[in-house]
This record gives structure tokens, sequence and C-alpha cells, in this order.
């Protein structure tokens, strides 16, 4: 019989009027504004009033490093909040909004997959409720109103050689990375090079998800450095007097999106920083919400542990006062095999070795998500072709390490696949053995915590910056900004800023090929290795396959 796709499940999906959805959380129906039938946002009104109320258990979905065989980290995550339901517990999904740029790109949609979906899954992976774009049109504005104040007489004394604020725009472009703007003559400014890029890279971005409430969100547009004097003071957002324009039109972006999983369970879907160039995670309001109205939060961070538990416990948690119950480690036995030098087109075949030998970059998460006090269990998300020695070598490898690991079958069965994690999740949850705190304070020195994250979660042997890096990194402990934690930019795909360096490596270098503040976000971006800000499209984008198919849906998202 042939596997249905995605969004062919998704498309058959019996959902229910998001006003029901809203209702199950207890959610009034002039509280919600609906955006068609099957989704909605909540107003910041109803948030507030929520203030009081004790908060649920936070469960935190991360997984090891990415590899072609796929892992199913949002999959699992949607899986496990139906599974808490199913078992009777009231659970709410929290995720992050998908990007137009890999979506034509390679990576594909961000809602889940099999019978673990939030839907409706087109919308949410195309223009949604219109968030990327809003964060799009205040960021560029920003952009505009500062060549235009150097065109009227800069009287802010902009150095233009030191406007550090760029633009974006949500697609894969390299051809926008780095460009001369303003040529034509005196009537279109000043030429100077600039660049673009990602939306998901904006401060903007990265501000939205981590401010409280509306005034939380112009006060950071404010704090935003713009540029340089020649004396090298900053220049900032207020200054120019765009955060109050900005704010306007993040207006609604900032109230959290309501849908629905294929189980008509309650999800969240707001923000969506990159885990490998930002900090990763869906956005503070959204999960402080969910925390109100449910007794557990499924949450997820981008990425292997090493990029999104990382930052989601270092900045958003430092940063918004959460503390999680537990946290759920996603692997698969194709991954391992992988990990342990198997190509991919042979991972079918049974290969008990290669699974024991790539265990270790499992082992590493393990041992890394412990380090912050979390307590922790394995979550081997089901294929076809693994067999039960491969599953039982990981269920041994883990064992070793003190964890355990739990086979979960909701891609094909949905939440009846996954009680069994749902049960040890609580277990976890309510037993009391969380003792979160992050891996470094915030008065250690910033290239000092850029270090304790290299060499405690990646493993390195030491950091490489140029005396012009450590030098911008105690110019910024200087002016105020010393307490800000790291998010580090390096690839996803490895401990190492080599993507191809799988396992565990050691005795590995981290290079630090650039540093941004983001002053308003409240975070130092630590940019390693070849990583990009704006990443191009593949030889192949999957925008060649995707188009209106002759029923009128559309076809090749999935």
């Amino acid at each position: 019989m042939a596997v249905k796709s995605d969004i062919e499940i998704a498309r058959e999906a019996k959902k229910k009027p998001i006003m029901e959805i809203g209702a199950k959380l207890g959610i009034p129906a002039e509280h919600l504004l609906p955006y068609g039938h099957d989704k909605a946002k909540v107003s910041q009104d109803f948030i507030a009033s929520l203030a009081d109320r004790p908060d649920g258990k936070l469960i935190l979905v991360t997984a090891i490093n990415p590899t072609p065989a796929g892992e199913g980290k949002t999959t699992t995550t949607v899986g496990l909040g139906d599974g808490l339901n199913r078992i009777g517990r009231k659970a709410v999904v929290c995720i992050r909004e998908a990007s137009l740029g890999p979506n034509f790109g390679m990576k594909g949609g961000a809602a889940g997959g099999g019978y673990a979906q939030v839907v409706p899954m087109e919308d949410m992976n195309l223009h949604f409720t219109g968030d990327f774009h809003a964060i799009t049109s205040a960021h560029n504005l920003l952009a505009a109103m500062i060549d235009n104040h150097i065109y009227w007489g800069n009287a802010l004394d902009i150095d233009q050689r030191r406007i550090v604020w760029r633009r974006v725009m949500d697609m894969n472009d390299r051809a926008l990375r780095d460009i001369v703007v303003s040529l034509g003559g005196v009537a279109n400014g000043f030429p100077r090079q600039t660049g673009f890029d990602i939306t998901v890279a904006s401060e903007v971005m990265a501000i939205l998800c981590l401010s409280r409430d509306l005034a939380d969100l112009q006060k950071r547009l404010g704090d935003i450095v713009v540029a340089y004097r020649r004396d090298r003071s900053p220049v900032y957002c207020r200054d120019l007097k765009a955060d109050g324009a900005m704010t306007v039109l993040l207006k609604d972006a900032m109230q959290p999106n309501l849908v629905q999983t294929l189980e008509n369970n309650p999800a969240f879907v707001h923000g969506g920083p990159f885990a490998n160039i930002a900090h990763g995670c869906n956005s503070v309001i959204a999960t402080r919400t969910a925390l109100k109205l449910g007794e557990f939060v499924v949450t997820e961070a981008g990425f292997g542990a090493d990029l999104g538990a990382e930052k989601f416990f270092d900045i958003k948690c430092r940063k918004a006062g959460l503390k999680p119950a537990a946290a759920v480690i996603v692997a698969t036995v194709r991954a391992m095999k992988m990990n342990g030098g198997v190509a991919k087109a042979d991972l079918g075949a049974e290969n008990v070795d290669a699974v024991r030998k790539g265990c270790p970059n499992l082992g590493r998460h393990i041992a890394n998500v412990k380090s912050f006090g979390v307590p922790v269990v394995v979550a081997i998300n089901h294929f076809h072709s693994d067999t039960e020695a491969e599953i039982a070598a990981v269920k041994a490898y883990v064992a070793e390490q003190g964890a355990e690991a739990i086979l979960c079958r909701h891609w094909a069965q949905g939440s009846a696949g996954i009680e069994d994690l749902a049960r040890k999740v609580v277990q976890l949850a309510e037993g009391g053995a969380s003792h979160f705190a992050p891996i470094y304070p915030d008065e250690m020195p910033l290239f000092q915590k850029i270090e304790t994250i290299a060499k405690r979660i990646y493993h390195a042997d030491e950091v490489l910056a140029d005396k012009s890096i450590r030098d911008q990194l105690k110019a910024w402990e200087a002016a105020g900004y010393g307490h800000f934690p790291i998010c580090m930019a390096k690839t996803q795909y490895s401990f190492s800023t080599d993507p191809n360096l799988r396992g565990a490596p050691t005795g590995h270098s981290v290079p630090v090929r650039e540093v941004r503040l983001s002053a308003g976000a409240g975070f130092v971006v630590v940019i390693c290795g070849e990583i990009m800000t704006m990443p191009g499209l593949p030889s192949v984008p999957a925008a060649e396959t995707i188009r209106i198919g002759e029923s009128g849906f559309v076809e090749g998202l999935f």
C-alpha cells in the first residue's frame, strides 16, 4: 500500500473551528483574532490577564545533529503534545514558524510529519498570518530611515563606513549578501557597501521572540545599535525615532498564533529565528501564554542540542525566567548509522556495528543536556527499516549513559504510538529532578563565555579569534554589554565548525570570523567558520517542484 505524503495526510485532517480549539484552553472568542476558520491570534489583553496564574511544566524537545537521514524533531514535538493529551494531561505544543527561504530551498516545511502534524500545513509553510512580512517590513523601515537621515544632512553625524544595520528578506538569495546601494547620482543618496541577511537572522526577529509585551518590544527596538559616529559612539534606533513606527508594524505580529494538531489539540506557532544563525526558539510570549493555559507545554529548539538546546537554556530561559522540567532528545537508528559511516543509499540494510559506532553523537548530547541540570529521555523516532537488533543497540547505549530510550511510532500512528514517551515525560517532569541552571553566569567576560560553550558543549580545544575581535568584545564590555549571553552562529551538522565532521569529534578548534552586537535582543552573535547569515539556494531548489495542481491545491511542499 502506498504511503501517503505529509501534505495528503494534512489535507484529510478533520479540523475543528479555531474558536473551539481556543475554548479548550479557556480563551474567550472575543480574545481570538481569526485568520480564516483554522488559525487565530490571541489578544494582548487576554495574555496580560493570565499573569497571576501558576505555570505548567515546560518540556524541551531537542535532537542529535541533523543528518540527511532525517531525525523528526518537530514531528516528535507535535506527537508528544498529542500523546500527553491522549493520556489525560492538558498539553499545549509551541513551535516556530517556517521561513520561506528553506521551504523553497532544500529543507522543506516545518509543521511535523505523518500523523503528528500541525495544520493548516500549507498556510504555515507559506505566508501564514504575515508575521515574517511584518518583521521584514519593520527591519527595512529602519534601514530606509538610516539612509534617509544621511541624505537630509546627517544631523546625528553617522559615519557611513560604520553603519551596521543591513537589510533583510525572507528568501535564500546569495546575490544579495554583499552589495552597493545608492548608485545613480546625487538624487539617490551616498553610495556605500552593505548587504542582506535572511529575515530569520534579523535582530527584529530575535527581539519579537524575546519581548514580554508591546512596551518591552518598543524599548528593545529603541536599543538597537544601527551605526557608529566617527568618535565610535553608538547611534541607536531611538535616535532616528524609528522605534514607534516599527512597533506599529509589529503590533499584530506580536500576538501568538493559535492553530491545532491533526488530533485537534492546541498549538502555538509563533516566531522563527534559525538556530544556526540566531537563537532558534519560538517566542517567549507564546511559551509563557501556553504555560498559563496548559498543564504541560512541549516546545522545541532548533537543530541539534549543541545549538538549539544550548541557546534555549542559555538565552531564552535565562532572559524569560523559564525553568524546563525535562528534555527529550530525538534520535533515529538511520542517523546513528550515518554517524557511524554508512552512506545514505545503504541505510536500509541492518548494520548494528554502525549504529553502535554512531551513538557517541547521541551520548554527547545526553551529557550536554544533563550538564544544565535537566533530566533527559531519548525518543527513538521509528522508521520502517529499523530492525529489533538496531533498536536494542541504541537502547543499550543510552542506558549506559544513565538515561532511557523509548521507541516512538507517532509518525505512523499519531498519539497512540507515543504513549510510552508521554508517560516517561510526566514521570520526569513531576519527579522534581530538574535543577536547571545556565552553564555560565551573566558576569563572566564575553570571550570566556564563548570559550565555555566551545569547550563544554562542542568539546573543542580552543577558540581562534583575531585581536580585533577580542578588542571589540572588550569594547562592548566597557560599554555595558558584558552581561549579555552568547548566540553562536555555526553549522548545525557537527559539534565542530566543519559540517562534514560527524560523530563526537575532539581536538578541533572554533574559529570566530565576526561578532555582532544585538543590543535590543540582548545578546552577542558570534559567527564561526563558513556559516552564512544569508543562505543560498541549492543547485536544484525545492521551488522547482512546488506548484498549484489540477485540483487547485498546493503540491510539492513535501
